[in-house]
C-alpha cells in the first residue's frame, strides 16, 4: 500500500496547538494579575477606574476562553495520541500494492483510501468513551456528572455520521470528471482502541482503526465486493495531480 501524508499541514498545526497553549496560559495569567492588582487603578480617576474595571473583564475573559477552546481543539486533533496517520498503515497491511492511503489532503475527509473495491472516505473520532449509534443519531453513555465534565473539557463527539456523509460528497465531486462510477464509501473511525460503541441500523459504518478490535476498518474493506469501476493507475495519477498540489 502506498501512503501519501500531508506532513507539512501536520507540523504546522502541531506548532499552532503549542503556540495557542502558551497564549491561553499568558492571557489567563495576565487577566488574573490585571483584575486583582491593587496598583492598576491608583493612577486613574474614580470614573475611569470604574470603566476600566468593567472593560477589562469584558475583553480578557472572552479572549481567555476562546484561546483555551482553540488550544484544546487543536491539541485533540493534531497532538493527541495515538495519531491516525501513524496507526492506519500498520492496521491496513495486506490490502495489496494497488491500495493508496491519503492523509489530510481532502478536507473535510481526513483520510481517503483507494482500493480495488472503491474509495473509502473516513472521518475520525479520538474519544475513548462508550457510545450508542441509532441510524445517524449518536449518544454517549455517561452519567450526568460525566456529561458535565465532558462539556467542560469540550470533548463531545459531535455528528460523525453527518460529517462522514459530507466528506464523501466532497470526494465524490473531486472524482466526478475522473471516474463518476467508482463507489465512494463514507466511514467513521475510532482512533482510540478503548472506545466502545453499539450500533443499531447505522447510516454510516462505524469502525475501529485497530484491527484487533471488532468491527475494524481492514476487515470491513476486505468484505467489500470488488468493483468493475475501480480507479485505474492513470485515474489515480489524475486524482493526485488534481488534489495534492502544494504537497
Amino acid at each position: 500500500m502506498r501512503i501519501e501524508t500531508n506532513q507539512k499541514l501536520i507540523d504546522r498545526n502541531k506548532k499552532w496547538a503549542t503556540r495557542m497553549f502558551f497564549v491561553s496560559i499568558l492571557i489567563i495569567g495576565g487577566s488574573f494579575f490585571l483584575l486583582n492588582s491593587p496598583f492598576l487603578m491608583q493612577d486613574f480617576q474614580e470614573g475611569q477606574a470604574l470603566l476600566l474595571s468593567l472593560a477589562l473583564p469584558a475583553l480578557l475573559l472572552p479572549a481567555a476562553f476562546l484561546s483555551t477552546l482553540f488550544s484544546i481543539r487543536m491539541t485533540n486533533l493534531w497532538v493527541r495520541q495515538p495519531r491516525p496517520e501513524k496507526i492506519l498503515p500498520d492496521n491496513l497491511k495486506g490490502l495489496g500494492k494497488t491500495a493508496v492511503l491519503y492523509n489530510y489532503y481532502h478536507f473535510p475527509a481526513r483520510h481517503v483510501l483507494v482500493t480495488p473495491s472503491g474509495v473509502i472516505v473516513a472521518v475520525t473520532r479520538w474519544q475513548e468513551g462508550a457510545f450508542t449509534i441509532r441510524g445517524d443519531k449518536w449518544s454517549s453513555r455517561k452519567s450526568p456528572i460525566g456529561r458535565a465534565l465532558s462539556f467542560l473539557r469540550m470533548d463531545g463527539v459531535g455528528s460523525p455520521s453527518l460529517d462522514a456523509q459530507l466528506a464523501a460528497e466532497h470526494v465524490d465531486k473531486l472524482l466526478k470528471d475522473i471516474n463518476p462510477d467508482v463507489p465512494v464509501y463514507p466511514v467513521v473511525l475510532f482512533v482510540d482502541p478503548r472506545a466502545e460503541f453499539d450500533t443499531i441500523d447505522p447510516v454510516i459504518p462505524v469502525l475501529h482503526i485497530d484491527n484487533k478490535r471488532r468491527p475494524n476498518l481492514k476487515d470491513w474493506v476486505k468484505s467489500l465486493p470488488k468493483t468493475d469501476h475501480q480507479l485505474t493507475p492513470d485515474q489515480i495519477a489524475r486524482f493526485e495531480e488534481k488534489t495534492l498540489s502544494g504537497r
